[in-house]
């Protein structure tokens, strides 16, 4: 007697041996196979913009940081101009070329020295340089909601095939009337490995989002800060002109 309640207690506590990740999605429900496969491909996505946003950031520094020293160096700005105004490389040489092709335009068509006039010229060159600002600076953050999003909502997508796999276990009980480990245990491996799938995706989605949101905004202050600049000094020389 006491050796039949032994095997009944050894069947009912029997756990498959192979809980693999591969096992686990291939015996996993059609549906629950669709969430991690939507996680995996959000997860991968997510790392292909991670990577092109930290190269793109790691470029513009570095871009930046030349375009400035050319710019400060002392040499005459048009000459700057004539090498960079037809092909800018960073955004910052782009707000620099579209404001000197703006006044470049202007002074072409003569400028009447009066302080209507001037007024007018350099608000156009600061509106010139705002917008390209903002261009670029879409540009650079395009695919950025693409993090927000993944962040956001991966735990969910995860839970939801948590709850979906803790259902098939529930089902697979009912089912065989077994309420041993071995029946239960493969439907509540599947659930946690969409949860973990989930985490997977949100977390470097996440930090890389807040990182790269932090970072592009020092660049734009960068980019507005130069403007300033840029926009005193064209002052200067218009006030020089009248």
């Amino acid at each position: 007697m006491d050796n039949a309640v032994d095997q009944a207690a050894l069947a009912g506590s029997a756990v498959p041996h192979d809980l693999s990740v591969i096992t686990l999605f291939l015996q996993a429900d059609m549906l629950v196979k669709l969430v991690m496969l939507m996680l995996l491909a959000a997860s991968f996505w997510s790392w292909a913009v991670i990577f092109d946003k930290f190269v793109k950031l790691r470029r513009l520094k570095r871009d930046a940081d030349s375009f400035e020293e050319a710019f400060w160096s002392g040499g005459a700005l048009d000459d700057l101009y004539d090498r960079i105004g037809n092909r800018p490389e960073d955004p910052m040489s782009s707000v620099f070329a579209a404001a000197m092709r703006e006044w470049r335009r202007s002074m072409a068509k003569g400028i009447v020295a009066s302080s209507a006039t001037r007024v007018t010229l350099q608000e156009r060159i600061e509106r010139v340089m705002q917008v390209t600002a903002s261009r670029e600076m879409a540009r650079l953050e395009r695919y950025m909601p693409f993090l927000a999003t993944v962040g956001s909502i991966s735990p969910f997508v995860g839970l939801f095939g948590t709850v979906w796999g803790i259902m098939n276990s529930f089902n697979a009980i009912a089912a065989s009337k077994n309420t041993s480990l071995a029946v239960v245990a493969p439907g509540i491996a599947e659930s946690l490995f969409a949860t973990a799938l989930g985490l997977v995706a949100a977390i470097p989605a996440v930090i890389f989002y807040n990182k790269f949101s932090t970072d592009f905004g020092r660049y734009s202050g960068r980019l507005e800060a130069f403007g300033s600049e840029f926009s005193a000094i064209l002052s200067r020389q218009l006030d020089e002109k009248a």
